[in-house]
């Protein structure tokens, strides 16, 4: 003792009197600080240690920022930052701790601290020796301490994981409940005891069954001006129950804790480095994966789903966070394509996308993008989604036509029993007031009237409630005015004529896009386009809720005829005609009364016929060519050739009675023949006009 205490005396020097000496404390929780009261006041002794080695008290500070803090990182312990500031600035002179795990239980915060107090000339001591970072032998054993320290931490986080694991495999590990369980008094979960927890929570998922949106069942709940339960997890327990506004992020809360359908799952969250911001206090935690969950043990106990509902919901959940990602639906939206989510690329078997093309980008498009964004190549398919949605909508409503009158009895079940539940929730929440009213009414009448300092807080208490029972009738005569609660015979009549005429629902003026994509989600399961696989034409596989399958096939418009539907048979209907030396407006009017469309989908005209013969080079109304056209076209028009032989003169003399416009003709298009309406009366006009000519011309000569 009497060697060490003279080595002590050696290594501290006037210099290092001469600067402050730091005397560092730190527990590392806050019941450590409240329980281990003895080793706090051992750290704060330290400060008899640096007097007894030579500092003035008022030269010795205490730095105890960091009670109740762990040391395992410096990001959140503001005293140990400070000290090491007032190192680094060269005020200290000695930094007393009672150990290394006390200074750092991390090795790169610890050998910081050696670094500086090495450059800048800080000696370190515990409670039993002297320590000089700047000497080898002392930086040596403080390195070796400070492994030793860090080794220790992983050793009791070790243990205590193992523990807490082992007790969680067993389901018997405390955890903090969400609010429509709670524990027994054996230690067992059951469900919270209110029944009006038990109502809303039932209703929540009640509405995500049919609605199939989170969002959605925030709107109908904010509608019907019902709350949620949340249990704070603030303090001590127990933790009361609070009543909150709805929404999206407590509805998602609510559907996706197991503990709901009955599971008790240990690891649904963990701790993840990369994802703390510089100078935050904690490491944020990350959800894991339900197939990456440490523990799950299912019907543990009473929930409120069944597991496979709970499972239902994540896909569900899941599908409506991403529009149209491979293998996800999405939620029905109000844009206008009918089968947004539903469609599947029938080349590569992925979920199709949606854009809007068009001047005012309005027109909806469905497009299979995968294999551009995944290996940068062309894009498989895209799709004009108003055809294959019309078709689609079509489909439905003859697959309906036979249900329609249980459809109306279904529907209006529904409506009443949707009205039910909203009175039991409302019912429920006009008792809970008026409870709270008559308990802070049996609390008032219970003090000393003399008493006037608690009974005037009490009363105002009790005036508050019945404010507030006052308020809870008030909201639900408002709500009751704006539903349709009680439905007469009439009512019920006109309610099952409008389900026995679906087509007159889908098409009213009430119905949004967004309700017309729900309804088709209960009966559609998915929708495969495939257009490139028969010319012309989209091929349509429907696979229906009921499990059975359909295939369709839909005429689409196209750019050019090499790829029009059915082009052989429009080109022999073509021929056929000419064959029967009917002009192109004869030609176009009967492919149009016989159904055909042209490429665009537009009707046939005369100017599209002749442009189809000069591609299929079919002759202008001529057999072989080479016999000239007739006298009479069927509409009664005459030719050039007929019109001679009525005047008696040369085809010549014809064109030119068309140019001086004695003669009124028309032409489709330049190469085509004439088409020349004159009346009877008019012959015998233009040949004695003719004639006189002729005669004319003989005297003259």
């Amino acid at each position: 003792m009497l060697i060490a205490a003279t080595e002590s005396e050696e290594r501290i020097t006037t210099a290092h009197r001469a600067k402050l000496a730091y005397v560092y404390v730190r527990q590392s929780t806050a019941g450590q600080v409240r329980q281990h009261q003895e080793s706090t006041q051992l750290q704060y002794r330290l400060v008899e240690r640096a007097a007894l080695l030579g500092w003035p008290r008022d030269r010795i500070e205490v730095i105890d920022d960091d009670l109740g803090k762990s040391g395992a990182s410096s990001d959140a312990r503001y005293g140990f930052q400070r000290l090491i500031a007032e190192i680094g600035l060269g005020k200290a002179g000695l930094v007393l701790s009672l150990d290394a795990s006390r200074l750092a239980r991390n090795n790169r915060d610890w050998h910081q601290l050696l670094e500086l107090c090495s450059l800048f000339g800080a000696l370190i001591a515990d409670g039993e020796r002297l320590y000089d970072p700047g000497v080898y032998h002392d930086r040596l054993l403080l390195g070796l301490s400070g492994i030793m320290s860090e080794a220790e931490l992983h050793q009791i986080k070790v243990r205590l994981h193992q523990g807490e694991r082992q007790k969680a495999s067993r389901g018997e590990l405390r955890m903090p409940l969400p609010a429509g369980l709670a524990y027994q008094p054996g230690g067992g979960i059951i469900l919270n005891p209110d029944a009006e927890v038990q109502a809303r929570l039932r209703l929540v998922f009640a509405k995500f069954r049919e609605l199939q949106g989170a969002r959605a069942v925030m709107r109908a709940l904010l509608q019907a001006g019902l709350p949620l339960p949340v249990r704070p997890l603030r303090g001590p327990a127990p933790h009361v129950i609070e009543w909150r506004a709805p929404s999206s992020s407590r509805v998602i809360q609510i559907l996706k804790n197991p503990a709901y359908a009955g599971a008790y799952v240990y690891g649904r969250r963990r701790q993840d480095p990369s994802q703390r911001k510089p100078g935050a206090g904690h490491t944020p935690s990350v959800a894991v994966p339900i197939e990456d969950w440490s523990i799950c043990l299912r019907d543990a106990f009473t929930g409120y789903i069944g597991w496979e509902e709970f499972m239902a919901n994540q896909k569900r959940l899941s599908d409506n966070l991403c529009r149209y990602q491979e293998g996800q639906r999405g939620v029905a939206r109000k844009g206008s394509a009918l089968l947004q989510g539903l469609v599947v690329c029938g080349r590569c078997g992925r979920r199709m996308g949606l854009r809007y093309s068009g001047p005012d980008a309005n027109y909806p498009v469905y497009q299979c993008t995968a294999d551009r964004d995944h290996s940068a190549l062309p894009r498989c398919q895209e799709v004009r989604a108003l055809p294959v949605d019309a078709e689609v909508e079509r489909l439905m409503l003859e697959a309906l036509e036979p249900d329609r009158i249980a459809m109306a009895i279904a529907a209006l079940t529904q409506v009443e029993e949707e009205v039910r539940q909203f009175e039991r929730q409302w019912s429920m929440k006009k008792e809970r007031a008026r409870y709270e009213a008559e308990r802070a009414r049996r609390q008032y009448d219970t003090v000393d009237p003399d008493n006037r300092l608690v009974a005037r807080s009490l009363e105002r208490q009790w005036e508050e409630k019945l404010r507030e029972v006052e308020a809870t009738e008030q909201a639900y005569q408002r709500w009751r005015s704006q539903q349709s609660l009680d439905l007469s015979e009439a009512d019920r009549e006109a309610l099952l004529a409008m389900g026995e005429d679906m087509p007159k629902i889908w098409h009213a003026a009430t119905t949004t896009a967004a309700d017309r994509k729900q309804m088709l989600r209960f009966l559609i399961r998915d929708v495969m386009l495939d257009q490139k696989q028969e010319r012309g034409q989209v091929l349509i596989k429907i696979a229906w809720a009921t499990g059975a399958s359909s295939e369709h096939r839909l005429r689409r418009n196209v750019q050019a005829y090499d790829q029009y539907a059915g082009l052989a048979d429009l080109q022999r209907r073509v021929r056929d005609l000419n064959a029967e030396y009917k002009m192109d407006a004869e030609i176009a009017a009967v492919l149009n009364r016989e159904g055909y469309l042209s490429a665009h989908g537009a009707p046939f005209s005369g100017e599209v016929v002749h442009l189809l013969r000069q591609r299929w080079t079919i002759p202008t109304v001529k057999i072989n060519g080479t016999q000239p056209n007739p006298a009479r076209w069927p509409d009664g028009s005459y030719s050039v050739q007929g019109m001679a032989v009525a005047l008696g003169v040369t085809t010549q003399t014809v064109f030119k009675f068309l140019r001086n416009g004695h003669l009124k003709g028309r032409q489709l298009k330049k190469s085509m023949p004439w088409q020349i309406d004159v009346a009877e009366n008019r012959i015998a006009g233009l040949k004695s006009q003719v004639n006189r000519k002729s005669r004319s011309k003989i005297g003259a000569s």
